[in-house]
């Protein structure tokens, strides 16, 4: 297995950050790996994420895997790569994003909600696909597909949380992606970035002990 997914498999849970402003990022990013969570997706909308992808990556170095979200075009993809970024995660399927993360040996995920759409990227070079928007559709959806493509890893995302993270790793997940389940920005503007790691804490449990079938 790809080491960046295999890292993405111990921590189990991708945190996704979406528009956090520069000073609260190492902050954030800290209290998520002190509660387990060291997989962070910057999605690639938030204000100067290649200088922010840098930044966290060069923090903390091999602690925490950094990658970019909401990737749509290959450019982006590149620039961000380029940045320090390990795997680069879309909404969607862009064959050209899956290309360019072939070619820098990064670890690429499509956004799917069919099998065909989750076969294309696959067969397209992704290393995993995203389930997204799972809450749309559920655990069945996921544990569906996996029944006849049980080769390919998949990873719910949105409308992911503590309560229901375990029945998606039940179905088949490999790991699951959380961003406003798992970070609380209220709790980060207010500097209590326990909460933040009490969270992650949380989530992590809740993947460990489905992984194990209790």
């Amino acid at each position: 297995m790809n080491e960046t997914l295999s890292r993405i498999v111990d921590s189990g849970v991708v945190a996704v950050l979406r528009g956090v402003e520069a000073d609260q990022l190492i902050e954030i990013t800290e209290a998520l790996r002190e509660g387990g969570v060291t997989a962070v997706e910057i999605t690639a909308d938030t204000p100067d994420v290649a200088e922010k992808i840098g930044e966290v990556a060069g923090s903390f170095d091999d602690e925490v895997v950094v990658g970019t979200g909401t990737v749509l075009d290959s450019e982006t993809a590149r620039t961000t790569l380029m940045a320090g970024a390990e795997f680069v995660v879309s909404p969607s399927l862009h064959e050209d994003v899956i290309e360019t993360c072939n070619r820098y040996g990064a670890v690429s995920a499509p956004g799917v909600m069919t099998p065909t759409e989750a076969i294309r990227g696959y067969e397209a070079g992704a290393d995993f696909v995203k389930v997204f928007p799972a809450k749309t559709v559920g655990p069945d959806h996921l544990g569906a597909m996996k029944g006849p493509l049980g080769q390919i890893p998949m990873m719910p995302t949105g409308g992911v949380g503590p309560d229901n993270a375990a029945d998606y790793i039940a179905a088949g997940a490999f790991a699951v992606g959380a961003g406003g389940a798992l970070v609380d920005y209220d709790a980060a503007e207010r500097g209590d970035y326990e909460a933040i790691t009490e969270t992650a804490r949380e989530f992590v449990q809740v993947v460990e002990e489905a992984r194990a079938g209790e």
